[in-house]
This record gives C-alpha cells, sequence and structure tokens, in this order.
C-alpha cells in the first residue's frame, strides 16, 4: 500500500482531471447523438479508467452512427 502513498499529488491531480474531461465528453456525446438513458451510463463509465471506456464507445456508438449516416 505504500506505493500509492509514492504517487506525486500532480498525477493524482492530471489523472483525476483527464477522466472528467473523459467521462464529460463521453456523456455530451451520447446525448447529442440521441442516446437517451444510455449517456448516462457511458458518462459515468468514462469517469472509471483510461482508455477503454472511450476506445468502446468509439467502437460502439461512434463508428456505427458514421456509418449508417453515411448509408442515408
Amino acid at each position: 500500500m505504500s506505493e500509492l502513498k509514492d504517487v506525486p499529488l500532480w498525477l493524482w491531480i492530471c489523472l483525476a482531471a483527464v477522466l472528467m474531461l473523459q467521462g464529460t465528453w463521453i456523456f455530451r456525446d451520447a446525448q447529442k447523438r440521441g442516446e437517451g438513458g444510455m449517456a448516462w451510463f457511458w458518462g459515468i463509465w468514462g469517469l472509471t479508467g483510461i482508455p477503454t471506456p472511450a476506445v468502446c464507445y468509439l467502437l460502439f456508438v461512434i463508428l456505427p452512427d458514421r456509418r449508417r449516416r453515411k448509408r442515408d
């Protein structure tokens, strides 16, 4: 447990900022794309880790939406 005490404060602040930015971006983009109730899921999941939620959002929401718009 002493390894966590060795992590500098500035790194914790940067991690928190990146997680907040990622979660906010995913949430707002999901709302814009009309994901409805799933926007909350994506946003909260975006706060939990880097970069897995963003990559999954890209693969399961953004790319299919672009393909659908290109077809129409």
